[in-house]
């Protein structure tokens, strides 16, 4: 037998940034080093958002999640000896995604580089930040001419880049079944399509090129066979869609492009070393089949639920990629699927109820329409309120969750303090310092930036009317603007957007029968309303600081709305004073805080101060996130009632325990009833 060539494997990369553009200079360097193949940058929340780090939503935020970038010499600082034309790099930002890619294309010529040969990414999908991740800064209209024009400006000035990776990754997160995933992220590219075409920057015959620049980020899960059979749908429906309605004849510029972060959802806080044969197993979806395999893949780390993870744990994922690629036969072959009558008839199957539900989307006026009106919010709401529902009622197993729950102790987390990697909080004063220390300089030697306010101004005028404004945002780069100052120049303009939260309109998903949990849990509600002489209970969910991952606030909103609970829930980005104004001006019986982000240390001692200074000691604060044991225990000494983590997956029953806090601190006695 004759020797076959091995296709060339997908780009390797990690998701990696924290704390400042320094030490993720260095992680990179040593990812680098290690054999990825490309890099991957994650920004903190003020960066995604579009505020410097001294500003009051930024407090503990500040390189939590990623690494903060505030202006041209951070961005300096962050690819310090990485050559930007021989790197091919992706950068996870969407609202603000204009400015980064500025702020690297001027970092890009100052190391002399040919911008025409940059490669690489900018997410910029603003439709799934209404929808999921919540990072949005302006309404809508103004967030698809921002993408539009940074489209325009990519295919004629750096034209080997990828200016938005619409992302199906964040919907499948937020609960989207697979036809969900395809039919909303398809329709948020004819979205972006449609705009460039219409805005007139592209002339026809180069639309092709536009289409040939147009990368999707999609999610992997566990169900393996289904999600390789979503990947071939993907190619499909983009193939007919850019055919037929954008005219695209070059097969080559039609192709389905994409990269992978397999799927955080459905990693376990308990027994997490059961994630590392979940995360192969979404990788081989994405992987196996040659006609619809992923051009670029990064995995998450086993302890991601845990916390964030450290070097050795992204090493890990990378080595897992190696192994795969180089020691397996897997890129000696051909598409081993093509001809499989069972993979055949699910793709055929997927292709169909999404392009009816693309056509359901279209008929409504499209995918902004469809963000706007509160449809493709509630309908992501509502799926994922039957896939816990699925889960609570052993359905949908778990291993580690909700079956084979038994366990030998965990070597890997014996010491969970080691087991993941903490920012340490000084960081974020470090970073405040030297933006303060930036703005004091950046007209001085070496660097004598022209007055930034002339930048920004001719930006403003930009945004007023109809000219492109990556061009006005570049010369703000050049001129020392910070990330928050241009960001505050477009809110000037745009003004902000508050996104629909899509929980009043979720239908019911956990039904209430006799001898339910839920009747249980109803009784108790109802019963300690009549009890403290109230019509309903009333909760408080609050979002604080600048963490945009709604789905788990969202779920205990419609959970506790179904309980009986009269539910206040105003959506992400709130501070500590509006949510303690909420709670006093809605009189709540309880304040419940969700956060992911890191910032718990910070954020909710600051609410339990203000409550306390408002004279309201008997409103408990319950807390729920990625919150590591020992922050557990320090939230519960400054007086949080209860505190939830990824482990506690029965909402229902999270529900109870927060009817027993409300009792317990209004000195109703206990109820003999199980939650």
């Amino acid at each position: 037998m004759t020797e076959r060539q091995k296709d060339r494997p997908w780009l390797m990369r990690t998701y990696a940034g924290h704390s400042t553009a320094e030490a993720s200079n260095e992680l990179y360097r040593r990812n680098l080093a290690k054999g990825q193949t490309g890099l991957s940058v994650a920004f903190d929340l003020p960066t995604q958002t579009g505020y410097d780090p001294d500003h009051i939503l930024a407090r503990g935020e500040v390189g939590r999640v990623g690494v903060p970038v505030s202006h041209l010499g951070d961005m300096r600082r962050l690819f310090q000896d990485i050559p930007l034309e021989q790197m091919n790099t992706s950068m996870t930002i969407n609202a603000t995604a204009m400015w980064l890619l500025a702020l690297y294309q001027v970092v890009a010529e100052e190391q002399g580089a040919d911008v025409t040969k940059l490669q690489g990414t900018t997410q910029n999908d603003i439709v799934k930040e209404y929808l999921s991740r919540g990072t949005h800064v302006f309404p809508p209209g103004p967030s698809l001419r921002l993408t539009t024009d940074m489209i325009a400006y990519t295919v004629n000035h750096i034209p080997k880049w990828n200016p938005i990776n619409i992302c199906s990754y964040h919907l499948q997160e937020a609960g989207a079944t697979p036809v969900q995933e395809i039919a909303y992220a398809m329709s948020t590219a004819i979205a972006v399509l449609d705009a460039v075409r219409d805005s007139g920057q592209v002339p026809q015959e180069r639309m092709g090129d536009v289409v040939a620049r147009i990368s999707f980020f999609v999610n992997a899960g566990v169900r393996f066979v289904e999600e390789m059979c979503k990947m071939r749908a993907f190619t499909r429906i983009w193939d007919k869609v850019t055919r037929e309605r954008y005219g695209i004849e070059n097969a080559k510029q039609r192709r389905f492009r994409y990269g992978v972060q397999v799927n955080s959802l459905g990693l376990t806080e308990a027994q997490p070393e059961n994630n590392v044969q979940r995360i192969v197993l979404e990788m081989l979806a994405v992987t196996l089949s040659k006609d619809a395999r992923a051009r670029a893949v990064q995995l998450p780390a086993w302890n991601e639920a845990l916390g964030l993870p450290r070097p050795w744990d992204q090493q890990w994922s990378l080595r897992i990629q190696q192994v795969l690629a180089h020691e397996s036969d897997l890129l000696e072959y051909e598409d081993i699927f093509a001809g499989s009558h069972v993979i055949e008839a699910k793709v055929e199957d997927l292709v169909t109820e999404s392009l009816a539900e693309i056509e359901r989307i279209q008929e409504m006026g499209g995918a902004m329409a469809a963000v706007e009106s509160g449809y493709l919010k509630s309908q992501l709401v509502s799926s994922h309120a039957e896939r816990r529902a699925r889960i609570e009622a052993g359905d949908e197993k778990i291993v580690g969750v909700n079956c084979y729950e038994s366990t030998e102790p965990n070597p890997l987390t014996a010491d969970l303090d080691t087991a993941i990697m903490s920012v340490d909080p000084a960081v974020e004063g470090g970073v405040v310092r030297a933006l303060q220390n930036w703005r004091d300089t950046r007209y001085q030697p070496p660097f004598n930036h022209p007055r930034p306010c002339k930048a920004l101004e001719k930006l403003k005028e930009a945004a007023a009317g109809d000219a492109n404004l990556m061009e006005a945002t570049v010369e703000c780069a050049r001129a020392g603007v910070t990330t928050g100052e241009w960001a505050g120049a477009l809110r000037e303009v745009f003004g902000e957007f508050r996104a629909p939260t899509g929980v009043s309109s979720a239908p019911v998903a956990v039904s209430a029968e006799e001898g339910t949990p839920m009747a249980v849990v109803r009784e108790k509600v109802d019963r300690t309303a009549r009890e403290l002489g109230s019509g309903k209970l009333r909760l408080l969910v609050g979002k604080p600081g600048l963490d945009g991952h709604s789905n788990g606030a969202e779920q205990i909103a419609v959970r506790a709305r179904d309980a009986g609970f009269e539910v206040v829930y105003q959506g992400i980005r709130l501070t500590p004073e509006q949510i303690v104004s909420a709670a006093l001006a809605e009189d709540v019986h309880c304040v419940g805080l969700s956060i992911l982000s890191g910032s718990h240390a910070e954020l909710v001692p600051d609410v339990l101060d203000r409550l306390r200074e408002a004279g309201a000691v008997d409103i408990p604060v319950i807390v729920g996130g990625i919150i590591p044991n020992g922050d557990a225990d320090q939230l519960k000494r400054a007086g949080v009632a209860a505190v939830f983590t990824p482990k506690d997956f029965g909402i229902t029953e999270i529900i109870g325990r927060i009817v027993d806090e409300i009792r317990k601190a209004n000195k109703l006695d206990p109820l003999e009833v199980p939650a």
